[in-house]
Parts: C-alpha cells; sequence; structure tokens
C-alpha cells in the first residue's frame, strides 16, 4: 500500500466539504470502502483518518487487549465509537461533521497530514505551533531513527 506522506491543505466549502488531497485518495480509494474513517485524536487537537484497512488494524489490534480491561474499553472509545465513515463524494470530497470539526478547531481550511497508514487533519495555525514543538524537541532529545532491514521481494532479509 503506498504511503500517506506530505501535507496538503483545502478550502472547506459551506456544507462542510472538502477535498481530500488526490494522492491521499488514490491510496485509500483502493481499499473497499471508497472514503475514510475520521475520529478525533486523543492526543492532539486534530482529527485521525484512515481508509479501510488500517481501520481494520486498529479494531483487530484492540482485540489483542484483555477483554473488558479499561484499556481496551477506553480506547475502542476513542477510536471505534467515535469514528465517522466519510464516503467520497463524484468530486472526492468528504463531508466533515460539524461534531469532528469543532474538536479540532477546523472552520475554513483544512489541513491533511499524511503520517504513513494514516492522516491527520488540522487547523492550519494550531498544525504549524505543533510541528514548531515537535521539531523541537526532537531536536532537543537528540532523537534517531533505527531504520528496518530491508527485505527483498521474497520476504528474507
Amino acid at each position: 500500500m503506498a504511503l500517506l506522506i506530505g501535507r496538503h491543505i483545502n478550502k472547506i466549502d459551506r456544507k462542510g466539504r472538502v477535498s481530500v488531497p488526490k494522492p491521499f485518495r488514490a491510496t485509500i480509494g483502493q481499499q473497499g470502502f471508497a472514503g475514510i474513517y475520521a475520529y478525533p485524536s486523543f492526543k492532539y487537537p486534530a482529527l485521525e483518518a484512515c481508509g479501510e484497512t488500517f481501520m481494520r488494524r486498529l479494531s483487530e489490534s484492540l482485540e489483542s487487549l484483555e477483554m473488558f480491561s479499561d484499556d481496551q474499553d477506553d480506547l475502542a472509545s476513542v477510536i471505534l465509537e467515535s469514528a465517522h465513515p466519510l464516503p467520497f463524494d463524484p468530486e472526492g470530497r468528504v463531508m466533515l461533521p460539524k461534531e469532528l470539526m469543532d474538536y479540532a478547531g477546523i472552520d475554513k481550511d483544512a489541513l491533511f497530514v499524511g503520517r504513513g497508514p494514516l492522516m491527520q487533519i488540522w487547523d492550519e495555525t494550531t498544525y504549524g505551533k505543533h510541528r514548531g514543538q515537535a521539531f523541537q524537541r526532537a531536536r532537543s532529545r537528540g532523537a534517531t531513527l533505527r531504520l528496518t532491514p530491508v527485505r527483498s521481494e521474497d520476504g528474507n532479509s
């Protein structure tokens, strides 16, 4: 599956419709449900959104937690119960529910931020502050990344 990368800003029309960036649509549109699943981020004042493949991974990951545990219940509430399936219209737009727009402080523009298998949707000003803080935290910690080994076509390293 292609990765969702980069940042794209799109206007929201009077009806709350916004065009999902074409590269994101192309990747997500191949996954069964022709649209995105969007839910409030419990870490940031933003939305998280993904295609059906990643939503299934989230659901399956919740099943790996202890049944009836607080962690399972809380995360299911945050993710699955709060998710909105948003189908693409013929122009590749989705209708952002007012509840989600209010949560993320999104009004006239939506900033789509690629995060690999998912995307985030932010208010542009709020994201700018977050991105600056994230950059500074990573720099001050001397953050590094260990690359995973390259796998050959047959799955061997």
